[in-house]
């Protein structure tokens, strides 16, 4: 017996019903895809450890890369702002010729490291200006931005839906004398970031932490989930003036932030940020990977 017309509209109208469903599930679970992550071949023993540029802020970008190369680092997170060249006066950022990118791309393969991360940059909240920063960092491949700008985190979030690219809340010491400089505070981030997209977290400053009279083991597990990226320093006192001294040498409990970070399953970068002996660092800097690469060796990470 063959079916009314009636039945077989209603069938057709539910199974529709069903497809919209479905490819609205497969649409929101794509947006809640965290983004790829560093490529494997990038890793030092379980951690994709590299340098920040302001470690080398006294010579140029390409300096700078070439530096991170001979301390050993297989990534770089870039700041605006770093001269381009020895000669004029032209500075590197998400303001950036298509010309001076595919230079410093070119430089990044030549030496073997790559571009993972960006910052501390400004967002502002005006989303054409906001673009300008993530279209910087589609162009340079990167897996995350690093900032500060928690005024501008709708317009943020749209982005980091759009662009696929993860956004790091980094955190400067505690300022005693400015109340609405929040950031400091892990509690304050983990705030900010509670209900916005998994892909926006926190840019944990491991020496500002210790800066700021916190133990940076403590704030991680406050911020479990939710770390982008890292500012691995160790220092040589517990006080606002603390000096950064080479990996395991200071007070910063170096093995416990890395065994947190391991037990968190943590995939982003973490830079070697060492603002210390600005001339000639590099034997620092290599020191501090060296230490992360023997102890995750010794570890079999």
């Amino acid at each position: 017996m063959q079916a009314p017309s009636g039945c077989i509209t209603e069938r057709i109208f539910m199974n529709t019903q069903r497809m919209c469903l479905l490819l609205s599930f497969l649409i929101a679970a794509a947006s809640a895809v965290i983004a790829a992550p560093i490529p494997e071949e990038c890793r030092t023993a379980g951690f994709a450890i590299g340098c920040q540029g302001w470690t080398f802020n006294r010579f140029t970008v390409m300096e700078a890369i070439d530096k991170t190369a001979e301390a050993g680092g297989k990534v770089i997170e870039l700041y605006p702002g770093q001269r381009f060249s020895t000669n004029g006066t032209a500075r590197f950022d998400h303001n950036a010729t298509d010309e001076q990118v595919e230079q410093v791309k070119a430089r990044l393969a030549q030496r073997g490291v790559r571009a993972v991360n960006y910052g501390v940059v400004s967002v502002p909240r005006d989303e054409a200006e906001a673009r300008k920063v993530f279209e910087f960092a589609k162009k340079m491949g990167l897996y995350a931005i690093t900032t500060e700008s928690v005024d501008a985190m709708d317009t943020i979030e749209k982005l980091v839906k759009e662009y696929d690219i993860r956004v790091g809340i980094h955190n400067h010491p505690r300022r005693p004398l400015d109340s609405n400089y929040k950031v400091w505070d892990p509690k304050y981030v983990l705030e900010v970031v509670k209900g916005r997209d998994r892909r926006i977290g926190a840019a944990a400053d491991t020496g500002h932490w210790v800066r700021s009279g916190l133990v940076p083991v403590e704030c991680l597990k406050i911020l479990e989930g939710r770390i982008v990226s890292v500012h691995l320093k160790d220092l040589d006192e517990r006080s606002p003036g603390a000096q950064d001294v080479p990996y395991g040498s200071g007070v910063s409990d170096i093995p416990g932030i890395l065994e947190e970070l391991r037990r968190q399953k943590f995939e982003g970068n973490i830079s070697v940020e060492y603002e210390n002996k600005w001339e000639n660092n590099v034997a620092d800097a290599a020191q501090c990977i060296g230490f992360v690469r023997g102890y995750g060796t010794a570890n079999k990470w």
